[in-house]
């Protein structure tokens, strides 16, 4: 027999769930709607962090054991309420994106099994200029736990860098294996001197740290073990896994906004916090990144 329709409120809206029992997350009995209401009752925290940015939807439509579908278009049907940009592709022609602005896009969002939206480091508003620096610490082969003491070291050592700079940093668990290191910016210069800035920092970095383990070799073989600081999210049209998304793991891991200072947690793992868990996190402590916007910072060009 059918499913009976669900619908979740989120915000003014209640939003259709088809296909609710649906398990995305086989092993752990996690079901569409379960995310749908995870994403519900996270919005007040994350919908600030998305507002106004266009949206990637990464969608496991057979669930997590499933084939990843990675869509940058939004998918036909939309509501006519989601808000929708369209805007230039690097290489030509345009595309029509989502974008993030209420809790109803992030429920309308689960339901195309969308299980972790990405998202512009720039706003609809100007594409073309980020508000927002990104460096993703990227462990150099699978067993990210190894590696992980060097990566929180090395987003430390970020951190501390980019202050000197005059830049506010905000950190990340990838929620997968890494750290992403995030710095908000006055909107003034376009993607491609932010993404050229952005390597010069990472270079900066790792020269000034030799022993540090960290390198700026894109290819795994050029590595030779060390920790990428990668800075390829900063490019026009490129997209970071949203704050608060889930991701398509085992156990629902969550990219989980940090207070600086919880990187000098040796218990720190990039698959910390949960589906079930981040809910219960952000009532207890609030939302560690509730102030980016306001830490925006000039980015100093060379």
């Amino acid at each position: 027999m059918p499913e009976p329709e669900l619908t979740i409120r989120a915000g003014r809206r209640a939003v259709r769930i088809t296909s609710a029992s649906k398990r995305l997350f086989p092993a752990d009995g996690i079901t569409k709607r379960d995310l749908a209401e995870y994403y519900a009752g996270i919005a007040d925290a994350m919908v600030p962090l998305l507002k106004d940015r266009p949206i990637n939807l990464w969608r496991w439509n057979a669930g997590i054991d499933g084939p990843r579908v990675v869509q940058q278009e939004i998918p036909k049907g939309a509501p006519e309420w989601v808000r929708r940009i369209e805007v230039p592709r690097r290489k030509g022609g345009t595309v029509v994106h989502a974008v993030g602005g209420d809790a109803a896009t992030l429920v309308w969002l689960a339901n195309q099994n969308c299980i972790t939206p990405h998202a512009w480091a720039s706003r609809a508003d100007k594409p073309s200029t980020p508000d927002r620096i990104v460096f993703d610490l990227d462990p150099p082969d699978e067993s990210a736990d190894a590696h992980f003491p060097v990566i929180r070291a090395g987003a430390l050592l970020l951190g501390e860098h980019l202050r000197g700079l005059g830049l506010e940093p905000f950190a990340m668990t990838s929620g997968s294996r890494g750290l992403h290191v995030v710095a908000p910016l006055r909107r003034r210069h376009p993607a491609d001197a932010v993404r050229a800035r952005a390597g010069e920092i990472a270079e900066e970095v790792v020269a000034a740290h030799p022993d540090a383990g960290l390198t700026t070799f894109w290819r795994k073989e050029k590595r030779e073990g060390r920790v990428l600081l990668d800075t390829a999210r900063n490019t026009y049209g490129q997209t970071s896994v949203a704050p608060y998304a889930v991701r398509a793991i085992p156990g629902a891991p969550v990219a989980t906004p940090l207070a600086w200072e919880e990187l000098d947690d040796p218990e720190l793992h990039p698959r910390r916090w949960t589906l079930r868990t981040v809910p219960e996190r952000i009532a207890a402590h609030g939302d560690p990144w509730a102030a980016i916007a306001k830490a925006a910072s000039e980015l100093r060009l060379r």
